[in-house]
């Protein structure tokens, strides 16, 4: 898999979604306890995901990021599941899950998929936990049907990533480069790529190792179909059918290199976000893309207080 040169000035949005998670080592007795849904699920009616339930009490539905495996949110999972049925996501194609039958229309599949199990499961309202990728895939089943949802956590992800860099973007001036992309990412990230890329976008040594391998075991149509997807899809002129309310968590410090700063990058967002009722977006001091890994101490208080706050 390899990325045209033509896109090296969206580097930084590229890095923003296009990497990996290690399944986190739960602490001494709070590893999470795998429960039997209480509706059997249907796995031939959503092909482009399977769905590990864990937990008790109000429905939570978490959602990867590009080529990760529902295990990202182990440690969230371990957290909340005395308190919510955590409903855990994997795409079909990421971190060497087998690949979809087909890709094309695949997020468009992938969003259908979820609203029909949101519906089959009897899920009332669920919060909806969702980094990059995942944090998109919420947006848009809100905007679709923003009766079927709960609040949002919405981590490091945009409704429009390929105006991150020009708020003048559109869809039909992003379609080519999301052509062109799609199309050279062919064949199996080359190891020492997929490493840089991880290295973007967390800290820990080990997690970067593990990471690099995800990214390898992903499966490049899908990949590349995820990524197409993303930057031909502009949700932010539909947030306003978003009535429940919505936290952003943001990050910023990866992409010092690039001229950003705190500041240009809240702006980035709260620019993005303007169309949306009811939300808040708070930025994350120095953790990188995968914020629940990276300034794990500070994910958690915000979205405590942010769940706990929407429980009043």
């Amino acid at each position: 898999m390899k990325f045209p040169t033509t896109l090296r000035p969206f580097a930084a949005a590229v890095l923003l979604l296009a990497a990996t998670a290690l399944p986190a080592a739960a602490a001494p007795g709070s590893a999470p306890i795998l429960t039997s849904a209480t509706i059997a699920d249907d796995p031939a009616a959503h092909p482009n995901f399977t769905v590990r339930v864990v937990g008790k009490g109000a429905p939570m539905l978490l959602i990867p990021g590009l080529t990760c495996p529902g295990a990202v949110w182990d440690e969230t999972v371990a957290r909340y599941q005395k308190q919510y049925r955590c409903h855990i996501v994997s795409l079909a194609g990421f971190g060497g899950a087998a690949a979809p039958a087909r890709t094309d229309s695949l997020l468009r599949n992938v969003r259908d998929q979820l609203l029909t199990y949101i519906q089959t499961q009897k899920l009332n309202k669920p919060a909806v936990v969702g980094h990059s990728l995942g944090g998109f895939m919420a947006l848009w089943l809100s905007t679709t049907r923003p009766e079927a949802l709960g609040p949002l956590v919405i981590v490091d992800s945009l409704p429009f990533l390929a105006a991150m860099q020009n708020p003048d973007m559109t869809v039909a001036m992003a379609r080519p480069m999301a052509a062109s992309m799609r199309q050279q990412m062919t064949g199996q990230m080359p190891v020492a790529m997929a490493r840089q890329m991880s290295a973007t976008m967390m800290t820990d040594t080990a997690r970067i190792s593990q990471a690099t391998r995800w990214s390898v075991a992903s499966d490049p149509a899908t990949v590349g179909q995820a990524m197409y997807d993303l930057y031909t899809t502009d949700l932010r002129a539909e947030l306003g059918r978003i009535k429940q309310p919505v936290l952003v968590l943001g990050a910023w410090a990866a992409y010092k290199q690039y001229g950003s700063t705190k500041e240009s990058t809240k702006a980035i967002f709260e620019r993005q976000y303007a169309a949306l009722p009811q939300h808040r977006v708070e930025m994350s001091e120095a953790g990188r893309h995968f914020l629940m890994w990276d300034d794990t101490a500070w994910f958690f208080q915000q979205t405590d207080a942010f769940l706990a706050a929407v429980k009043k």
